[in-house]
């Protein structure tokens, strides 16, 4: 199987609700996005302190992103994610650290809070893994992480979620 990780950590985040990391599955005939795990935590504060986090969808007006390349977690294979790195969220890519929301509607899929100091990982069950299927519109629908409010803290922000290309 097909697994890849989108995954940062020391960054900044802009002092307002931000968008995480944001793929947006190509579209069809290719593969649909399976979800793995997805985590969150700063190494920045030690006061403790709850942070709200969204796993959501949203299908326009996609945040403005810092584009990132998914990496290989079976470091043999031979292929590369079909996502490809962009600022702007179509279909096809993958981006993280939103500097801007755009507008655009999220609908939540999971809705969590954890505390900053201890940071938050949400592992699905298999009955529970979230599978985006391949676009067959011209809009397409991607799956965020995201941070409804602004942290109190702002830097030295880790993340990522694991995914599986099926």
């Amino acid at each position: 199987m097909r697994e890849f990780c989108v995954a940062i950590g020391g960054s900044t985040l802009a002092n307002q609700a931000v968008t995480l990391a944001f793929l947006n599955p190509a579209s069809a005939p290719n593969p649909n996005i399976e979800f793995l795990r997805f985590w969150i935590g700063q190494s920045a504060n030690p006061t403790s302190a709850q942070q709200r986090m969204q796993v959501v969808t949203q299908v326009s007006s996609y945040p403005t992103l810092a584009g990132f390349t998914p990496a290989k977690l079976k470091r043999s294979d031979p292929n590369a994610s079909v996502l490809t790195s962009n600022t702007s969220g179509p279909m096809g890519s993958a981006g993280i650290n939103a500097t801007a929301e755009n507008g655009g509607t999220k609908s939540i899929i999971v809705e969590d809070t954890f505390n900053v100091v201890n940071g938050g990982l949400w592992v699905p069950g298999p009955d529970e893994r979230i599978i985006v299927p391949a676009n067959v519109s011209a809009t397409g629908a991607g799956l965020g992480l995201h941070l409804p409010v602004a942290p109190a803290t702002l830097t030295n922000w880790a993340w990522g979620t694991n995914f599986r290309e099926v």
